[in-house]
């Protein structure tokens, strides 16, 4: 005899809830509101008609504080919505609420992976650097933008506009500095730009209109740094007792330890919802896709999969083909005649996701089987990770294999 099940279509204010007594067509309904008192009220509900599992839509973020009240009480499934769609003319709330009931039952619906509440605040953590990193880059922007209006040419001579010697001139001019010779003097020695073309980039016209907006960029600039800084020590307090896969993590090449501590938030310490790399890097969304008819694929698009780690794989992908003699030079090297380089670069981050799950998910450590390095590169790059994992409070652990043995 089957349990009963729930099906709850969520909303802002309200939730529509059906249950299936029993796997019979006998369908009892309820209303309940979505404050806490109202989920009480639900969860006892629940449990007086004998409900063990619960599904519902990700509908928005107002799925969270149900998922959040009922998680300790009932095995929950959280269905992807466009799964749950009714046909043209024939959506209603309650039928919506007894179509996951029934898809549920039939193994139809695409149900999400939500992990546990460690993990989730950790992805929270996470996912909050991301924003403050894209804040980051759209203040640069406007900055940019600003400086053109005023003839300003600085980043055609500064590689980093938010560099030291970018912002050191910026600083300067959004406190009235006018004479371009004197914010030429400014430029660190090391910028490989002479003196002449730099005070012909710097001559222009900031009105006082200009330097007030150019201020308030600067902070806040300021204020985002801050809380990258405050963000990145609360990051690495929480994962410190993942720091065993965090340092495993890093050593891939093109992973570095803000990289590794965003994989770990997304997938978990040990990757343990994916059975398989196939698995895994299908819910990421590097895998490629497959449309079939008539025994012929009409597209291999990507699907969109876990949005953040993607990124993150795309950004591992840039920097681990540039890392001299890895492996994955090697093949995005031999890959890209052929593909072309937006397809080689995503065959690398597909072949990376395999790479992180073996690590994860089988506590492997990564082992270059590139080209022979030079004793010299390896030690630099050994430096530079253990120079990071101390910045971020964790221990060094670091031993290279040749010590060991």
């Amino acid at each position: 005899m089957q349990d009963s099940i729930a099906g709850i279509d969520v909303h802002k204010r309200v939730l529509m809830v059906v249950v299936s007594r029993d796997g019979d067509e006998c369908l009892v309904r309820g209303r309940f509101g979505t404050t806490s008192q109202e989920l009480e009220c639900l969860a006892a509900w629940l449990k007086e008609l004998g409900v063990r599992e619960a599904v519902m839509e990700s509908t928005a973020q107002y799925w969270k504080p149900v998922w959040l009240a009922l998680e300790d009480r009932f095995q929950l499934h959280l269905a992807q919505a466009w799964s749950n769609r009714a046909p043209r003319g024939k959506k209603s709330d309650f039928k919506d609420a007894e179509r996951l009931v029934r898809r549920y039952r039939a193994d139809e619906l695409t149900l999400s992976f939500v992990p546990d509440a460690a993990q989730r605040l950790m992805r929270t953590l996470t996912r909050r650097r991301t924003q403050l990193v894209r804040d980051r880059a759209r203040i640069q922007n406007q900055v940019e933008s600003l400086l053109e209006e005023t003839r300003i040419k600085l980043s055609s001579v500064v590689t980093d506009l938010f560099g030291a010697s970018g912002l050191r001139i910026l600083t300067a001019l959004a406190r009235g500095e006018n004479d371009p010779a004197k914010l030429a003097a400014l430029v660190d020695a090391r910028v490989q730009c002479p003196a002449s073309q730099m005070v012909q980039a710097l001559t222009g016209s900031a009105s006082p209109a200009h330097r007030f907006l150019l201020q308030q960029h600067l902070d806040h600039l300021e204020l985002i740094q801050r809380h990258m800084e405050q963000l990145s020590a609360q990051t690495a307090d929480l994962l410190r007792p993942y720091s065993d896969a965090v340092t495993r993590l890093a050593q891939i090449p093109g992973i570095r330890t803000l990289s590794a501590q965003q994989i770990v938030a997304e997938a978990g310490p040990n990757a343990s919802a994916f059975d398989s790399a196939g698995q895994f890097s299908s819910w990421i969304g590097v895998s490629p896709g497959q449309q079939e008819s008539a025994e012929e694929n009409h597209s291999s698009r990507c699907a969109k999969g876990n949005h953040y780690l993607r990124l993150t794989l795309c950004q591992a992908a840039q920097a681990a083909v540039r890392t001299k003699n890895s492996i994955f030079e090697r093949k995005f090297r031999r890959w890209l005649p052929r593909l072309g380089y937006a397809k080689a670069i995503w065959a690398i981050a597909h072949h990376l996701s395999v790479v992180i799950w073996k690590v994860l998910h089988q506590g492997a450590s990564y082992i270059e089987f590139g080209l022979e390095t030079t004793p010299q590169a390896a030690k630099r790059r050994l430096q530079r990770l253990k120079k990071e994992l101390r910045a971020l409070g964790y221990r060094d652990v670091l031993v290279p294999l040749s010590d060991e043995q």
